[in-house]
Parts: C-alpha cells; structure tokens; sequence
C-alpha cells in the first residue's frame, strides 16, 4: 500500500488514503494511536510543500 494524503472528518478524526500497488484501488483507513505522528503530518501538508504546478507560474492581479 502506498499512503496518498490524509483526509479528516467531522469529528476531527484523521484517515488515511492508501493506494494498493497491485490494484491501484483507493483505500481509507483511520489512523491509529501507534501510527507516526511526525510522519502523518509531513504526509498532510505535502501538497502545499510540494505542489503539482511551478507556484511561479501564478499570476497575481
């Protein structure tokens, strides 16, 4: 399984979106006490650390 993003729902509860390496079918999954938090975070903020887009190339006006 390959971790995409995290997700959270309305009670405040973070779930993981897996994908699996041989099905390429979408998983979620809650997170559990034992899973790294340091690691959970680095996964949620990846899209703003790492967008899919130069963040040059935006026009300001």
């Amino acid at each position: 399984m390959e971790p995409i993003t995290i997700t959270v729902r309305k009670d405040g509860e973070w779930v993981l979106i897996h994908r699996g390496n041989g099905c390429g079918v979408l998983h979620a999954n809650r997170t559990a006490g034992d899973d790294n938090p340091l690691l959970l975070v680095r996964l949620a903020v990846k899209p703003r650390a790492q967008p899919p887009f130069p963040l040059g190339r935006l026009a300001l006006i």
